[in-house]
């Protein structure tokens, strides 16, 4: 929990940047477009539907649309942006509607009575309609709050920090206490941020002084520290920073911290860990520079990426082939293989698949019609599930999408009967699970391999230090550091610090 605790300040700073710039933006948009609908009422169906359609868009994939997006127009692609970006148009609705409301929902009387007494239409706006709307539109910014605090843990896979970085990774690594800092900080924010934007208003209507003074006071201090911290971020030495992405698993948060290590022991760069960022997302951020090295595996590369069906009959050729694609299309460097594979495999409880009599994939299925799979985020959208289908003609009764780290304790328990589990993951002999043999070769080589953007490639220390991982991990020890933090309760900067303490043992 003390580990926990240390990452708090950072982690809130960079949560409350996030929440409280993403609202003023909102609310500086959401109060006179809903102004300028009270006064033209024909833009308030096209301006009304665009919001609620933004607003229908989970929250995440908001987010994730926003780094290809600004990918293509050179812009910075992963961080704070693309997180900023997809927040404020997420707190649009609750203003721009409650807006709306308020000021469509006033009495007539009220307005004319205004008029009567030759208000100008700027003098009625300030004097008479916005202090009457005045508590229709604090609800709105109220809720608009809340969402915007809950909806700023999920970005953590776009590569900005917040407190969700405590939930993905405590959900990842199974660190309860991660996951239960995450939680409670985030709700104590959520309320603490309602309690003020309730006592400014409560100030507004009752003309207290002294309301509107303490709460005004506070929201200041919150965004000259939010504001001060964001600026001395962005002025400082941000172009010497390295940028180490990892996706949202185990394996890759150790990884990336063993990578993290190397680069910055040879070139004494201060180096930064994005985590749990999407497959599509980190190898976007490393085209554009965003990212600077990262771990990959060669089927995702060459199905995804590629879009290659067929394999080439050996490791070696289709290394090459995919180093030879991401320098000539991207001016990507494939630094080496690691050592390792980690492939998609579907596993079961050795006495489910006792009980089926299954050992390969292709006895299983017959069977499926019967049966129910559990798999990541990732897999069922995956050319490789497409591949197992048309290969074993399997037609499972239910397919289950579950985060990567629930799927163990999901087939253990019974939940569901077959999980697309990952080769090197530790808890398929943690959970005592049989791994079923891809018989027909559907799915191709898992390869781990360093992938290295060119700013990072320019410097010979750095390409140096992790071309001397190449081949050191095999599948043995890898299982072996993902336990470590799976089942032992080790974090991933621990077991990488251990990994380079013993020069490359686990």
């Amino acid at each position: 929990m003390r580990e926990q605790l240390a990452l708090l300040p950072g982690y809130l700073t960079a949560h409350l940047q996030l929440t409280l710039f993403a609202l003023l933006a909102g609310t500086a948009f959401s109060i006179p477009a809903g102004i300028a609908i009270a006064r033209a009422r024909r833009l308030e169906r096209p301006l009304l539907a665009v919001a609620s359609v933004i607003q229908t868009v989970p929250s995440l994939a908001l987010l994730a649309v926003m780094v290809p997006l600004l990918s293509a127009l050179g812009l910075r692609s992963i961080g704070f942006l693309p997180a900023f970006i997809g927040l404020t148009l997420y707190s649009v609705l609750p203003i721009l509607r409650n807006t709306v409301t308020g000021l469509s929902g006033l009495d007539p009387a009220l307005t004319e009575a205004a008029r009567g007494v030759g208000m100008r239409d700027s003098e009625r706006l300030w004097r008479v309609e916005l202090p009457l709307a005045l508590p229709v539109i604090a609800a709105g910014v109220r809720t608009a709050v809340v969402w915007t605090v809950g909806a700023a843990t999920l970005a953590t896979p776009v590569g900005a920090e917040s407190l969700g970085n405590y939930i993905f990774a405590g959900l990842q690594t199974r660190n309860v206490d991660a996951v239960i800092v995450g939680c409670l900080a985030s709700a104590l924010l959520a309320l603490s941020l309602d309690a003020l934007a309730r006592l400014l208003v409560a100030g507004l209507e009752r003309r207290s002084r002294s309301k509107i003074a303490a709460a005004a006071v506070v929201f200041a201090g919150l965004y000259l520290y939010s504001g001060g911290a964001l600026a001395s971020r962005w002025l400082g030495d941000s172009e010497n920073v390295v940028v180490i992405g990892a996706k949202t698993f185990t394996e890759q948060y150790i990884l990336a911290e063993i990578v993290a290590r190397r680069v910055r022991d040879a070139t004494g760069s201060d180096v930064e860990v994005k985590q749990s960022l999407g497959s599509s997302v980190v190898f976007d951020a490393l085209k554009s520079g965003a990212v600077d090295a990262y771990v990959d595996y060669t089927g995702t590369l060459w199905a995804t990426l590629m879009k290659r069906g067929e394999t080439p009959g050996d490791r070696p050729k289709m290394l090459n082939e995919i180093s030879r694609y991401l320098s000539e299309q991207y001016r990507i460097t494939l630094v080496c293989a690691l050592g390792f594979e980690n492939t998609y495999v579907l596993a079961m409880t050795a006495s489910r698949a006792g009980e089926l009599g299954t050992r390969r994939v292709s006895e299983l299925g017959p069977l499926t019609r019967g049966l129910s799979i559990g798999g990541d985020y990732e897999f069922f959208g995956r050319p490789e599930w497409k591949t197992l289908v048309e290969r074993y003609g399997l037609e499972f009764r239910e397919e289950r999408q579950m985060d990567a780290s629930l799927m163990y304790q999901a087939v253990a328990g019974g939940s569901v009967d077959v999980v697309s589990a990952f080769s090197t993951d530790g808890r398929i002999a943690a959970f005592g699970l049989t791994v079923l043999e891809d018989d027909r070769a559907a799915i191709p080589p898992y390869d781990a391999v360093l992938l290295m953007g060119r700013r990072l490639a320019k410097r010979p220390r750095a390409l140096e230090a992790l071309r001397g991982l190449c081949g050191r991990i095999d599948a043995a020890k890898m299982r072996r550091l993902n336990l470590a933090v799976d089942q032992e309760g080790r974090s991933p900067v621990e077991v990488a610090r251990a990994f380079d303490g013993l020069g490359g043992a686990d």
